[in-house]
């Protein structure tokens, strides 16, 4: 294939420009095109399609063969109400098919057309949305809206206050007059639109905000793709627009890293180095309160905030921006889609163009994951990372390995073109500053992701899967970074951890500074095949290695990497997260002697009833599991009247039952919390080795029992 072809593989077939959005109804389609003139819509008619294994007589269905095996017939329909009933048919008729049931992404990957097309993200009117209540729920008897900020990538900035009757028709017509193409606002789908939804049902007026003057709809729950999880949210759409959530957005972007400490707006920005100058702080417990006492400082808040807003989106949101200049899907459904449906829509896309059969997925099996191997524990120091550069694509690609179905031979050179985009639009974003570098910088990244996702797309359940290729790929992975791993040694360097395409180690006598480790790190990867990649990806001045996948890494500029739910887990309480950062420093300083003093006074402080219960209470996120697990069944009833998304803080009493901190009685179950603490020492023990029992002899459960009970004491085994 060559560069015309390829082009349109991957941003399809048509060339139209300037798309901001496409609609559907049963009939018709409304695209939308943001020119110099402003905003214009045309229309034509929707074409419904599905493909499958054989024809059948569905009423309202134009058939067309397609060539090769597997889905080989086309049938497209006039109406969506015909599209509907012709499935149902086939599936009573046992018929296997395969079909898309979101008429926006039908449209676009039959035309061939994507949005954005020759924009960059600041071409786009981006509105942000910000709201402060005098209540997390909207049904509180004493709930209201009492501050709206709007703000937009032009500058402008809006406050709306006064009685509710008053501010939501005023911001429905901002809206509309604004015209925005995209709506943006930090957990807006949790919070603010269902907010402002109920608000306006309750005072019977309509949030008109769509293009064509509809209201704000809501669809049912789905969940937002983060790397190797997700989370449920419910979307809410506005005809003609795209609703982005920058918590979700920002989730996303930390999927891989795992850097960011919180996705709160507040800490996220001020992590970011994005946050405003003398930022406002506000009591969000008492709103009403902050309002009346002083509600200039409240104004300033939400005006930060809603400010704070658009710079975090174009900081987290720009790699989904460009990817949907390739993929034929609604940019608000790129932004929380799996990468990996990214990819089949690709390949659909192509085959249909070219009029061939789609491929019947094959069934699962298993089949090797990525080699992961620690050789030591303890504090090492220095360490220096290597890693394969996209090791998997890299091998894909140098080996020939494809999926077995792709008769059109699609799969190769997209991912191969999709690699040299990633370097040039790299080389670029190198070469620039300002605006221009980010542009360049988002665009490499969704290539990225892309690439990526390629041998992930074969390990799982879509259309043109191979899991005989996944295997011989995850294979191949595996003899590479150990043969890199043993080449390491051999030159006498000090292997400490091995993850999939990455190793960390203590380099050889000699290789102390920068300049020597990049020589290093290119005569070990000298040895590699042509087409292998080994980059050097990071230097530490030492690292704690406590188990696989868990680490910690400390800069020479003194900034700690921390890897893993041993040291970083959301979930712990707060005593115990503090206990391993100090474990760590003082694993650092070499300090076990003042460990083990730091783990008898914590618990001597745990026993002794002298530890907040903040410190030891853990908040909890609501989900729809807290409500129907068995194992949730202690939080279910505390959490009950707790919007899904809000969290709860909780701790355990002395009867083994969980409260609410805020109604803390001086009952902690302090047997609980000691082991508590033993079990968090435990997560070190690989790292300290045979002394670890002398450190940290385990809590007495009797002792600890009678501290429950008030009778103070150490409690040591």
């Amino acid at each position: 294939m060559i560069g015309k072809e390829l082009d349109q593989v991957i941003f399809g077939a048509d060339a139209t420009e300037r798309i901001v959005a496409v609609e559907t109804d049963a009939e018709e389609v409304t695209t939308y095109r943001r020119t110099p003139g402003g905003v214009t819509a045309d229309r034509c008619e929707l074409r419904p399609w599905l493909v499958s294994e054989q024809q059948a007589d569905l009423p309202g269905a134009e058939w067309t063969p397609l060539a090769g095996e597997g889905y080989a017939f086309l049938a497209e329909f006039a109406r969506w109400g015909d599209f509907v009933e012709g499935r149902q048919r086939l599936v009573n008729a046992g018929i296997d098919h395969f079909a898309y049931n979101d008429r926006i992404r039908q449209h676009l990957l039959r035309g061939g057309r994507t949005l954005f097309k020759g924009m960059v993200m600041d071409d786009l009117r981006r509105l942000q949305l910000d709201i402060e209540t005098t209540s997390l729920s909207p049904s509180d008897p004493e709930a209201r809206i009492i501050l709206v900020a709007l703000a937009d990538n032009t500058g402008w900035v809006e406050l709306l206050e006064g009685e509710e009757p008053e501010i939501l028709p005023r911001l429905s017509e901002l809206i509309r007059g604004r015209d925005p193409d995209v709506i943006e606002g930090h957990n807006i789908f949790d919070f603010d639109l269902p907010f402002l939804s109920a608000r306006a049902q309750r005072h019977g007026i309509p949030l008109d905000w769509g293009r064509d003057g509809s209201a704000v709809r809501f669809g049912r729950q789905r969940r937002c793709a983060m790397g190797g999880r997700s989370r449920p949210f419910v979307p809410a759409y506005v005809w003609g627009r795209h609703v982005i959530d920058t918590m979700l957005a920002l989730q996303r972007f930390d999927a891989q890293s795992a850097e960011m400490e919180s996705y709160g707006l507040k800490p996220a920005v001020q992590q970011l180095g994005l946050a405003e100058p003398d930022r406002a702080q506000v009591d969000r417990t008492d709103m009403a309160g902050e309002w009346v006492n002083d509600p200039d400082r409240v104004r300033k808040y939400d005006r930060q905030d809603v400010i704070e807003t658009g710079r975090l989106a174009a900081h987290v949101v720009p790699t989904d921006f460009y990817l949907a200049q390739m993929i034929p899907d609604s940019y608000q459904n790129v932004a929380v889609s799996g990468t990996g449906e990214k990819i089949n829509a690709l390949m659909v896309r192509e085959y249909l163009r070219r009029g061939v059969a789609l491929a019947r997925p094959e069934s699962a099996r298993s089949f090797p994951g990525g080699y992961v191997e620690v050789r030591r524990y303890g504090v090492i120091s220095p360490i220096v990372k290597v890693d394969v550069e996209s090791l998997y694509p890299s091998i894909m690609l140098s080996e020939g390995i494809a999926p077995a179905a792709d008769t059109l031979g699609v799969f190769l050179p997209m991912l191969g073109e999709l690699r040299k985009r990633r370097l040039a639009a790299k080389a670029r974003a190198r070469e620039s500053s300002g605006t221009d570098r980010a542009r360049w910088d988002g665009i490499q990244s969704s290539f990225k992701v892309l690439i990526n996702s390629f041998y992930g797309y074969l390990g799982s359940g879509f259309l043109f899967n191979d899991y005989g290729a996944a295997g011989r790929v995850t294979r191949r992975g595996q003899e590479l970074v150990r043969q890199i791993a043993d080449r390491i040694e051999q030159s006498g360097g000090q292997v400490v951890e091995i993850d999939t395409d990455g190793v960390y180690f203590r380099p050889p006598e000699g290789v102390r500074d920068e300049q020597a480790e990049l020589a290093y790190v290119e005569e070990i990867g000298a040895a590699l095949p042509k087409e292998i990649k080994l980059q050097h990806d990071g230097r530490y001045r030492a690292m704690v290695s406590l188990r696989v996948k868990n680490y910690v890494c400390v800069g020479y500029d003194g900034r700690k990497l921390l890897r893993g739910g041993a040291v970083r887990s959301r979930a712990d309480e707060p005593f115990g997260r503090e206990f391993l950062a100090e474990a760590v420093d003082l694993m650092l300083e070499d300090d076990l002697d003042g460990l083990g003093q730091r783990y008898r006074e914590l618990l001597e402080e745990i026993l002794g009833g002298e530890l907040a219960i903040e410190k030891l209470a853990r908040r909890e996120r609501v989900t729809e599991k807290t409500f129907s697990s068995p194992a949730k069944r202690r939080s279910a009833k505390l959490a009950k009247g707790t919007p899904v998304g809000d969290y709860i803080s909780v701790y355990q009493r002395t009867d083994g039952s969980l409260e609410l901190t805020e109604n803390y009685a001086g009952d902690e179950d302090r047997a609980h919390y000691s082991d508590k603490l033993y079990r968090f020492a435990l997560r070190l023990q690989e790292a300290i080795g045979p002394r670890f029992d002398e450190f940290f002899p385990r809590p007495s459960l009797r002792a600890a029992r009678q501290a429950s009970a008030g009778q103070k004491t150490l409690g040591l085994e």
